[in-house]
């Protein structure tokens, strides 16, 4: 079994941890292209033309499943994904997580990039999925970027910022990046003071990482737990940054032998 991922940076880190956990036996590939970082402030021509150019060098290792673990992406170019690479290549996409996180009845917060928070692409989502829960969009200028670089001063500064413009009393916070669930104990952290008792964080990698599972032909063919990184369709080694968070110390690790 082979099943790539596909972002800007290594926001696909978690998705990718999820399944190696789930799958240890799992061939991966994580294709990305960190040097045109960020894609949130970019047309959707230009985002759709970088997603399908990583998209085409992972499909080229013949993955058995490809996810598209950025929500820039799966704004912007998951149509288009999944129109050249479907039906011969499963193309999973990441919706943020706002059904539920509203279905526990509390505020919901839903932090995102500047690009997507007010969007019509998110605001369509809030009607759809949001129920009668109150949601309020917040935007984190520069935590991507942050994250992606391992810069811990302009993580705090970030979050921090965020944290401020989170309403108090919150019940749920939903990470509308792949990013940011590199860094949820520190966002968790600085928002617990004034958010609700029984805060509770929603990222997307472990229900992507599930369906990518589930929409895989042969999920019973065993793979031996290789990991493959591309950088605009080059060869290339785990970023040194990637490695500062446990997802990406998980993924660095040797995956444990499969059991036969």
């Amino acid at each position: 079994m082979k099943i790539a991922l596909m972002d800007s940076g290594i926001g696909l880190l978690a998705a990718a941890a999820a399944l190696r956990k789930l799958r240890p036996d799992a061939d991966l590939v994580l294709s990305s292209d960190p040097a045109s970082m960020p894609w949130g402030p970019r047309t959707t021509e230009e985002v759709t033309a970088l997603a399908v150019g990583c998209a085409r060098a992972a499909a080229a290792l013949e993955p058995d499943a490809l996810v598209i673990a950025c929500n820039t992406a799966s704004v912007h170019a998951l149509a288009a994904l999944r129109a050249e690479l479907e039906p011969g290549l499963p193309v999973i996409g990441t919706v943020p997580a706002i059904k539920p996180a509203a279905a526990l009845g509390g505020p919901v917060a839903i932090w995102a990039t500047p690009a997507t928070t007010g969007s019509a692409y998110q605001r369509g989502l809030i009607r759809d999925f949001g129920g009668a829960a109150t949601v309020t969009e917040v935007a984190c200028p520069g935590l991507a970027d942050a994250v992606e670089h391992g810069d811990d001063d302009a993580i705090e500064a970030a979050v921090t910022d965020a944290a401020a413009r989170t309403p108090a009393g919150t019940a749920a916070i939903v990470l509308g990046c792949t990013h940011y669930e590199l860094v949820a104990d520190r966002i968790r952290a600085a928002v617990a003071p004034t958010a609700a008792a029984q805060l509770t964080l929603h990222g997307s990698a472990g229900a992507v990482a599930a369906q990518a599972l589930r929409r895989i032909g042969d999920p019973a063919r065993r793979g031996t737990g290789t990991l493959t990184v591309l950088h605009a369709g080059r060869p290339a080694a785990l970023p040194t940054a990637a490695t500062r968070y446990p997802q990406g110390r998980t993924l660095a690790a040797p995956a444990p032998l499969p059991a036969v």
